[in-house]
């Protein structure tokens, strides 16, 4: 919500777009003030906020406050204008209810301007971040985006690697975050060629960055490559793509371990770190993505927090044919992933796993009981930063 949105004068709609942006102004009496394209400037953009602040106290909303959106949204809270954001599927929404099917940058813009002056609900405030926040932001962004890289391309080579020999598949696949495994598919990517090499030469070579494995990992190998002698088609270019993708996996695997170094650094800096950190099973990924996505955002209940990150159970009910609750498709995604993955790794610690064991012997699945988990953890986490409390295990009885 918007702080002190009663003081409002003016609401200012704006469809931000890479080369230029669309503002729409109006009044409390929806009088337009302004309808014209910007460019995408910061000194144009502060004339147009300077004009419009004769008519009083400024609201600028966008439909998207990073990316393309950051400069504008930069620019007026650097004025002194409060900014506010309005979530893509609201602005779908509430487009629906306007009459004509056109899509364009003024019909949008006038749409979130609409917005602003008559539906406040359905607004999100953007705060002034902090340096080290924005930061961490962008490098947890770019972490996620790496860590897609790494699954396509593992997935790929390990495609590869079934396609031209599925028992050799089974010993290297599942090691393929190892450097060790990767070098070697660099250095011999084929079956013929580790057979050339042999025994003695694969464990020479996965002893420099395997020094605990070698020998297993090289029997193994061995192993699978006696199970197989017919050479199938399309070997000889395999032998060519996985060299290729074995170096772009460690490439990407290089730059998440500079980004987590610099990631853990911020994290610990903060404030909340020990807050955060006396919870099993998280870690600095889960932390920066807590300080991110939760931090500094206003929610008046645990269950506002849950309903964010798409771990509230939604209710559908019609007459007596559908009765149910189940779960929520919305929230922010990325923040309900982390938190599910932190449930899951949770289980080793007793309390967890006595609370998941209780779920399932109620008759839940395995991902209804690590959902349950995950909203119990979120309430936790709520009441923590609330408090500011180091984690609290709770007993067996409660």
């Amino acid at each position: 919500m918007i702080e002190n949105y009663e003081s409002i004068d003016v609401f200012i709609g704006l469809d931000v777009g890479k080369g230029e942006h669309h503002a729409v102004a109006l009044d409390r009496t929806g009088k337009k003030l302004l309808d014209q394209a910007l460019p995408n400037d910061e000194g144009r953009l502060r004339l147009i906020l300077q004009d419009l602040a004769s008519h009083g106290r400024l609201l600028l909303v966008v439909d998207q406050p990073a990316t393309v959106g950051a400069l504008p949204v930069a620019v007026a809270q650097a004025a002194g204008v409060v900014v506010g954001y309005l979530p893509g599927l609201s602005m779908r929404r509430i487009a629906d209810l306007h009459p004509g099917e056109a899509k364009t940058d003024a019909r949008d813009a006038f749409i979130i301007a609409t917005a602003a002056r008559t539906m406040p609900h359905t607004l999100r405030a953007v705060q002034v971040a902090e340096e080290e926040q924005a930061e961490l932001s962008m490098l947890c962004g770019f972490d996620d985006d790496l860590a897609q890289q790494a699954t396509a391309v593992t997935n790929r080579i390990r495609g590869l690697l079934t396609q031209i020999h599925p028992a050799l598949e089974r010993v290297l696949g599942p090691r393929l975050d190892h450097p060790a495994v990767l070098d070697l598919i660099r250095i011999w990517p084929t079956p013929e060629a580790l057979r050339k090499a042999g025994q003695k030469r694969i464990a020479a070579r996965l002893r420099k960055l395997a020094p605990k494995m070698f020998n297993r990992l090289s029997e193994q190998i061995m192993a699978a490559l006696d199970e197989q002698h017919v050479v199938v088609i399309g070997t000889s270019a395999a032998g060519i793509v996985l060299p290729e993708l074995a170096g772009m996996l460690a490439g990407i695997h290089e730059a998440r371990m500079k980004v987590l170094t610099r990631v853990e650094a911020l994290v610990e800096a903060h404030p909340l770190h020990p807050v955060l950190t006396s919870m099993p099973a998280v870690g600095v990924r889960t932390a920066a993505r807590i300080l991110t996505d939760v931090v500094g955002k206003n929610f008046p209940t645990a269950g506002h927090l849950a309903s964010y990150a798409g771990l509230a159970p939604v209710t559908w009910r019609s007459g007596t044919s559908i009765r149910g609750d189940h779960a929520s498709r919305r929230g922010n995604k990325a923040l309900k992933r982390v938190l599910f993955l932190s449930a899951f790794a949770s289980l080793k610690d007793p309390g967890c796993r006595a609370y998941y064991d209780r779920k399932l012997s109620e008759g839940k699945r395995h991902h209804q009981a690590l959902a349950a988990l995950a909203r119990r953890r979120c309430d936790t986490l709520y009441a923590m930063l609330r408090d500011g409390t180091l984690y609290q295990p709770r007993s067996a009885a409660a």
